[in-house]
C-alpha cells in the first residue's frame, strides 16, 4: 500500500524515488498520480515527504486531479536549455534534471522507476551521474519498492477490482448467450445468413460487450476451441467454426479504460454434450480447485499451493512441471498470480526457487489450475480471483458459475 512506500524506501536504502514516463502502460506512474489522465510526467518522492508531480502547462488541470502538489515543467525552460546545449538533447536533459534536483534538494541514493526507453535512459542516467557526483543513482532488479507496495491493495482499489469483476462476468454471460442464440446444424453453430458462426464473430461480440461496459482488451482475449484450448495461451484461430462437443477456454482479462485496474477470469465451456473423458477430467479439475481454495490462508507461503496442485495432478495421472519441465500434456503452468494495475504481479503462486511471497492482507490473486491435452484435442482451465481481507478471511471476487456443459 502507499503508506508502506517510506518504510520500503528506508529498508532498501533509497533516499529519493523518481517515477518517469507516460501514464499509458506505466503502472507505477498511474499508481503515483492516482490515475490522473496526463500524457507524460515526472514524480519526485523524497523519503518522508509527499510526492511532487511535474508536468506540462497544457495538462495542469488533469494534473491537479491527482491530488498531488504539482509543478509546471515550463519553469525549467527546456527549450532554453536545449538552445544553450546547441541542440544536444542529452546535455539539455541532464541540465533539466539538474535544475529540478537542485530545487528540490535531491541528495543521496536516487532510484528511477517507470516505463521508459531503456537504451536512451541508460545513456541519460550515466550522463546525469557524471554531472551530479553528489548523488548516487541506484536501482532495483527484481521486485522494486513500488511493485511491492502495489501488491497489497487499499479499499478503494478493491472496490474498483470488484467492479471490474462484475462487468467482466457480465461480458462472459453475454457471449455465452450470444453463442446459444444461434441455431445448430449437426455440430455447427449457424448464423442467420446460413454461414457458420466463427470464432471471429464471437471475438467481435466480446469487443463490443467490453466497450459497452467501458473496459478494454489491453491484450487479446483467450478464446480457444478444441485442440487450441489445450495450449494455455492460444488466442484461438478466428477462422475456426464454433462447434458443439468441444472444449472452449474463455480467459478474459480486461482493464479499466484509461489504463487502470485489471480483472482476470477463465471458464471452460462445452456447448451441447461433453465426452466422458472430458467430464472426468473436469471433475478432477474442479475438485483440485476446490481443495486449493478451501486451504487458502493468510500468512501461508504462496508456493505451497502450487505444490498442492502438482501433488493432486500427479495422483490423477497427469504430468506436471515438477515431473517434466517441458510438459505439454497435463498440468503445464504455475497456479496463479497477483492482479492489479498489471495483469500479472505479486504474489506468485508457484514453488520456484527464490519465491518468498506470503499471502498478506490486501493481496488480490488468481487461482487457475488447468488440464491440457492438445494431443487429444481438448484443454480446460478454471480461474477465479481472490482477495485477502484484513481479518484474514478470503473472498472470491468472481461471481460466475463453473458449469462445464452449456445445454442447448
Amino acid at each position: 500500500m502507499k503508506r508502506d512506500i517510506d518504510n520500503l524506501m528506508e529498508r532498501r536504502g533509497i533516499d529519493v524515488a523518481i517515477v518517469e514516463g507516460v501514464i499509458k502502460g506505466n503502472a507505477t506512474m498511474f499508481y503515483m498520480v492516482n490515475g490522473a489522465q496526463i500524457s507524460h510526467a515526472t514524480v519526485i518522492k523524497k523519503r518522508g515527504e509527499e510526492p511532487v508531480l511535474i508536468c506540462g502547462t497544457m495538462e495542469r488541470e488533469e494534473a491537479a486531479a491527482s491530488g498531488l502538489k504539482t509543478v509546471d515543467s515550463s519553469k525549467y525552460d527546456y527549450m532554453k536549455l536545449l538552445k544553450e546545449a546547441d541542440g544536444d538533447r542529452l546535455k539539455a536533459q541532464v541540465a533539466y534534471y539538474t535544475k529540478i534536483f537542485e530545487e528540490f534538494g535531491v541528495k543521496g541514493k536516487v532510484a528511477f522507476y517507470g516505463e521508459v526507453n531503456m537504451s536512451a535512459w541508460w545513456v541519460f542516467l550515466n550522463a546525469l551521474q557524471k554531472a551530479m557526483p553528489d548523488i548516487e543513482i541506484t536501482g532495483e532488479f527484481a521486485e522494486n519498492l513500488f511493485v511491492r507496495a502495489r501488491a497489497t491493495k487499499e479499499p478503494y482499489e478493491i472496490d474498483r477490482i470488484r467492479e471490474m469483476g462484475r462487468r467482466t462476468c457480465e461480458v462472459v454471460q453475454h457471449v455465452v448467450d450470444f453463442i446459444k442464440s444461434h441455431r445448430v446444424e449437426g455440430e455447427t453453430f449457424m448464423k442467420a445468413d446460413g454461414t457458420p458462426l466463427l470464432l471471429a464473430d464471437c471475438k467481435a461480440e466480446i469487443r463490443m460487450a467490453l466497450s459497452a461496459r467501458n473496459i478494454i482488451e489491453e491484450v487479446g482475449t483467450i478464446f480457444a476451441l478444441g485442440r487450441d484450448a489445450g495450449i494455455p495461451h492460444s488466442r484461438g484461430k478466428e477462422s475456426d467454426v464454433m462447434m458443439t462437443g468441444k472444449t472452449l477456454v474463455f480467459d478474459i482479462f480486461p482493464q479499466e479504460a484509461g489504463g487502470g485496474y485489471f480483472f482476470d477470469m477463465t471458464r471452460t465451456f462445452v456447448f451441447g454434450e461433453a465426452s466422458p473423458e472430458i467430464l472426468e477430467a473436469y471433475a478432477q479439475l474442479s475438485e483440485i480447485h476446490d481443495k486449493v481454495t478451501a486451504s487458502l490462508k493468510m500468512g501461508e507461503k504462496a508456493g505451497v499451493y502450487q505444490t498442492m496442485v502438482c501433488d493432486a495432478m500427479e495422483a490423477n495421472g497427469h504430468e506436471t512441471p515438477r515431473t517434466n519441465p517441458q510438459v505439454t500434456d497435463g498440468y503445464v503452468h504455475s497456479l496463479g498470480h497477483g492482479i492489479g494495475l498489471n495483469v500479472h504481479e505479486s504474489p506468485r503462486l508457484w514453488d520456484g526457487p527464490g519465491n518468498t511471497d506470503v499471502l498478506e492482507p490486501g493481496h488480490v490473486f488468481t487461482v487457475e489450475p488447468g488440464i491440457y491435452y492438445p494431443s487429444k484435442g481438448w484443454g480446460m482451465r478454471i480461474e477465479d480471483v481472490y482477495y485477502v481481507h484484513e481479518d484474514g478471511t478470503i473472498e472470491n471476487l468472481t461471481n460466475f458459475p463453473r458449469d462445464l456443459v452449456v445445454e442447448l
